[in-house]
């Protein structure tokens, strides 16, 4: 009869941290195995040292490389994956012999630890448990007596071994974070940690809960110092002071189409460190709430307005976000942030624009790729330029055969303009042209359907559609499950 594998999760380094049943468990095993390094030190062994017996076996899985040089002919990788085959058939000859073993495991065994990699060779061949510890990330957080996260807040794990853009990307989006595996990786971490803008913020835990635990703010940390078992923590949010600034800024995010499944890192980032959001209402629905940040919703007609009052918060020393849909430089808030940014008194004031999802991109890719070749984007609006503008323009990019993307159909109070904007159109596209309706992409109200031009509703059309009209090129196919999809191709005739 086999015997039976346990993980077994000493917790962060204090043996007195060790679980009643991971004392059991090594009590009750036949065979004690622990990674250790070539120097023979098993951090794991240490920590369950007073629990191991003399009668005991022990396995020492001694790893052949600790960093990423090796001479193997398969590389570090090459050289880890003999190394847990040949570890993982010590522990079956033990267990087909019937014996029990117990891996000691730092920390949580199923945490980035070095367990799982015996775990996911042999449970399917032998009766196992695991015995969650306390991770690094909880002693940390204790030892730096700060909340991890709470209330709706997101908490992050992330390995510092990522690529520095996905690890500034990361930090800047979320609400609290801890970064394992600092070491060699500490540089680079706290360089993104800086340009996310949370480096003031950043906490420092070296061996938490061990003989020479160490806790600093991480900014004042020298690099050469710092050893693999430490982590950085970007506690909660909640109760932090938002900092006093002489200037402050204005950032312009989009929001995209909907919610936050069409947000940006960069834009996520922009919304969490805002001390306040100025905005439409509708768009600042989108965008979850945070403790100590103020909101300033407002009606849809008063972008000149909601403008100056951003930027006279920023000369406060507030961080404001000014929340857009779509794309804020699309028919959006960029330009009226930017005029009103213009004027003298607010030549000082720093003002950045950052991208979002267009409500034409949204539209193009529930449909196919209708915006493949090239195509216009125009606004129906005659709120802020004459009809007859609008109907030059339309002439004329119909004439050139462009792909078109119309921006404010229709409103409540603007009926008549998409059926204008037809006719206009029917001098220049056969009536079989496809146009893709689309409306509230990405919302609960989505509705996406391909017609032909000559057979467009204009009742159909409100204020939250867009309307893309095809070239002569542009082609409408129908897919084995019965769905339209409409795509112009990037090349055009007698190319």
């Amino acid at each position: 009869m086999s015997g039976k594998l346990y993980g077994v999760g000493l917790g962060p380094g204090d043996p007195s941290l060790m679980t009643v049943r991971a004392v059991e468990v090594i009590a009750g095993a036949d065979v004690v195995a622990y990674h250790s390094a070539r120097h023979g030190r098993s951090i794991a062994r240490s920590i369950a040292a007073r629990h191991i017996r003399e009668d005991h076996i022990e396995e020492a899985l001694v790893y052949p490389v600790t960093t990423e040089t090796t001479d193997h002919p398969g590389g570090y990788k090459g050289a880890m994956e003999e190394f847990y085959a040949e570890a993982s058939a010590r522990l079956a000859a033990h267990l087909d012999a019937g014996r029990t073993v117990a891996v000691l495991a730092e920390g949580d065994p199923l945490f980035y630890g070095s367990y799982m990699h015996m775990h996911k060779r042999l449970v399917d061949r032998y009766d196992t448990e695991v015995i969650p510890g306390v991770t690094s990330v909880s002693a940390a957080a204790a030892r730096l007596g700060a909340p991890l996260a709470e209330g709706e807040e997101v908490l992050t794990i992330l390995p510092g071994t990522l690529p520095e853009e996905e690890l500034t990307a990361r930090l800047a989006t979320t609400d609290a974070a801890v970064v394992m595996k600092l070491g060699r990786t500490f540089p680079k971490v706290r360089r993104a940690l800086e340009t996310s803008g949370r480096l003031a913020e950043a906490r420092y835990v070296e061996r938490a809960t061990m003989s020479k635990e160490r806790v600093a703010e991480l900014a004042a940390v020298d690099a050469e110092s710092v050893p693999y078992f430490s982590v950085a923590v970007l506690p909660s949010q909640v109760d932090a002071e938002r900092p006093v600034r002489e200037r402050g800024e204005v950032v312009v995010v989009g929001t995209g189409p909907a919610g936050p499944l069409w947000l940006t890192p960069e834009t996520r980032g922009a919304l969490a460190a805002a001390d306040d959001l100025v905005g439409y209402t509708t768009y600042l629905d989108r965008v979850p709430e945070r403790a100590g940040q103020a909101r300033h919703g407002s009606d849809n007609r008063v972008e000149a307005e909601r403008a100056e009052f951003a930027l006279q918060l920023a000369r406060k020393g507030r961080r404001v976000a000014v929340v857009s849909g779509g794309d804020p430089g699309v028919f959006a808030m960029a330009t009226a942030v930017l005029e009103v940014a213009s004027q003298p008194e607010h030549l000082d004031v720093p003002v950045r624009v950052l991208p979002g999802v267009t409500a034409a991109n949204a539209a193009a890719a529930r449909a196919g790729a209708p915006l493949g070749h090239d195509y216009a984007a125009l606004s129906l609006s005659d709120r802020l330029k004459p009809w007859e503008v609008i109907a030059e323009r339309l002439r004329a990019a119909a004439s050139a055969d462009l792909v078109l993307a119309l921006y404010n159909p229709g409103s409540r109070s603007r009926t008549w303009q998409v059926g204008k904007a037809q006719e206009l159109l029917l001098e220049y596209r056969a009536p079989g042209t496809p146009v893709v309706v689309a409306r509230d992409v990405g919302g609960p109200g989505e509705r996406v359907r391909i017609v032909r031009l000559g057979e467009l509703d204009p009742a159909e059309v409100d204020m939250r559609t867009i309307l893309l009209v095809g070239s002569s090129q542009t082609q409408v196919v129908r897919r084995g499950d019965g769905e339209e999809i409409v795509w112009t191709p990037r090349r055009y005739p007698q190319a």
